[in-house]
């Protein structure tokens, strides 16, 4: 099978909207595209409605819907197209994991919902990606998803291997409308839903939240299991580590169910038994075979570079679409594999102690004969060699004397990564840094920790306090210590600022307490106010010493928290 990048332009095509891409990309579009799959007489799976499918099944009692979307307005439209097939009302709402859980609202404004039903462990997922973490997980998936690419041209948005696009601009403003499950449960369940039996299967994927729904009555399974590319072990954006034998203990559970029906999170649905057994039981090899080999390959010395050099895939996977590589990349998964084994050191001792970037990159330049050289290898090497070439480019603009001309000429290089690539994930990656390297789109407001009012809404008081714990600036904390009790809104947390860190408690032994409303701790988070402000005029009050106050949150790397000084 295909390596993540091709030697050459053979395959380039040009997109109806002049993007420059790999053909086999291009054509992975029409299987996302907009369109609603009956599953038998009593089911519906919507594809191409958003980045997640939105599946609708009917019993006795009414409808079920499962995953509701990235917003209100995308699952608004999910209920359209339902009303076009279906009158009946909706009664439940099931989550399949928290990735798609966005647009409830849609359906409790309007229909009788009576059950929510989700993993409970989706409230701590949705907050883990949103608080502490939220700097690097949006900026991933602004590259990943191609956020900031435009829709036409050559660097111009194609699909997003899963779905057309992350957001569809007819969902705008995307509207948050998340509603709790009502009925949780971590592992195997039984319900009964609109007059149907329900099994519920736990089966960690790309989220450990993750369930399968089986409706035997109906011979349909809707998973998050298969989509309509190789499975992403490895997420460019950034993520927790997919153990790929997990998945395949989900992927066995679903071939053994002998389901007549599969509607997946993503990607057109599968119907006929035997169809269905294949292409799975295919699926879950490809997987098992990444996993053995690698750690076959490590237990022989294998590096990391190595072993996504070594694998591939053998030509047996690849007569399915199914199992292309039109999200991730095979080298990048099984080089994830063995970190999540063994950790980020693979045995190589250039890898063990290295040099910081800069550092790095004066010693290579100065020993390959200076930039100059160096930019000459790289501009031979851009077309030919773009493996090399991206490495070099990569490592000049890490150099002290490197100029605009440098990172332009790192954007070209990855130009060209992005259309020798069937691979959406790498395509929208290489444009966007692309992008922000030549300054046609900076990143710079995606690698600072801001905090927009829509992402506090539904924090905790425990969340909106704790989170400042990430964003201590070591230097301001020296010689701090001091306890504060935060009260917003009546709700009480604390925060201990000593020994350089922040360590969040429940305010019971502190030494001062502020108060305000939660809405003004929102505020300061949000940048809209400052500290110093709402201590001057009131809006913060302080039972204790002021200055404690102001050295202990002053520590702070926001905008809102700044004292003079700081």
């Amino acid at each position: 099978m295909a390596r993540a990048i091709r030697g050459d332009d053979a395959a380039v095509a040009r997109g109806p909207a002049g993007q420059v891409v790999d053909s086999s990309l291009l054509a992975h579009t029409d299987r996302l595209r907009r369109h609603l799959y009956p599953l038998g007489d009593h089911a519906w799976t919507l594809v191409g409605n958003g980045l997640s499918n939105q599946t609708f099944v009917r019993g006795p009692g009414g409808i079920i819907a499962i995953d509701t979307g990235e917003s209100v307005e995308e699952m608004r439209a999910a209920l359209a197209a339902l009303r076009e097939v279906a009158s009946e009302p909706v009664v439940a709402v099931l989550y399949t994991h928290f990735h798609y859980v966005s647009g409830t609202t849609a359906v409790t404004d309007t229909e009788p919902v009576e059950l929510i039903f989700g993993h409970e462990r989706i409230a701590l997922n949705r907050a883990r990606s949103g608080t502490e973490i939220a700097p690097t997980y949006s900026r991933g998936l602004v590259e990943q998803f191609g956020v900031a690419l435009e829709p036409t041209g050559p660097d111009g948005l194609v699909n997003v291997g899963l779905g057309v696009s992350y957001r569809f601009d007819e969902h705008a403003p995307h509207t948050i409308g998340h509603v709790p499950a009502t009925v949780t449960a971590n592992a195997d369940t039984s319900l009964e839903v609109a007059g149907l039996r329900v099994e519920v299967r736990p089966a960690p994927s790309d989220a450990d939240d993750s369930v399968t729904f089986w409706f035997p009555d109906l011979g349909l399974a809707v998973h998050n299991l298969v989509w309509p590319a190789l499975f992403n072990v490895f997420a460019i954006r950034g993520e927790s580590y997919r153990d790929p034998r997990v998945l395949i203990d989900g992927l066995d559970h679903l071939v053994g169910l002998g389901a007549e029906h599969l509607a997946a999170t993503h990607g057109p649905p599968m119907s006929g038994a035997v169809e269905i057994a294949e292409r799975v039981t295919r699926y879950r090899d490809a997987i098992q075979f990444l996993w053995d080999q690698t750690v076959r390959w490590t237990n022989r010395g294998l590096s990391g570079p190595d072993l996504a050099d070594r694998i591939e895939l053998p030509e047996v996977f690849g007569d399915d679409w199914l199992l292309q590589q039109h999200y991730g990349v095979a080298e990048h998964h099984v080089q994830q594999i063995r970190s999540g084994l063994f950790g980020f050191f693979d045995g190589d001792p250039q890898r063990l102690l290295p040099h910081p970037e800069r550092e790095r990159a004066a010693r290579f330049v100065t020993a390959m004969g200076g930039l100059d050289a160096v930019r000459a290898i790289i501009d031979g090497a851009t077309e030919n060699d773009p493996r090399w070439a991206l490495e070099l480019a990569g490592l000049v603009v890490h150099h002290v004397d490197a100029d605009d001309a440098d990172r332009v000429r790192l954007a070209a290089v990855l130009r060209v990564v992005a259309r020798r690539t069937t691979s959406a994930n790498l395509r929208n990656w290489c444009l966007t840094r692309a992008r922000d390297a030549d300054g046609s789109r900076s990143l710079d407001r995606n690698r600072v920790h801001r905090f927009r009012h829509r992402q506090v809404a539904d924090w905790s008081v425990a969340d909106l306090v704790g989170v400042l714990r990430v964003l201590v600036v070591p230097e301001r904390a020296a010689g701090v210590d001091t306890h504060v009790r935060v009260v917003l809104s009546g709700e009480a947390a604390g925060l201990h600022v000593r020994n350089h860190v922040a360590c969040p408690t429940d305010g019971g032994s502190a030494t001062v307490t502020v108060a305000c409303e939660r809405s003004v701790w929102v505020d300061l988070l949000c940048g809209v106010c400052a500290l110093t402000d709402v201590l001057a005029d009131g809006r913060m009050t302080v039972d204790g010493d002021v200055d404690a106050v102001r050295s202990a949150l002053g520590v702070v790397d926001l905008d809102g928290f700044a004292v003079e000084g700081s």
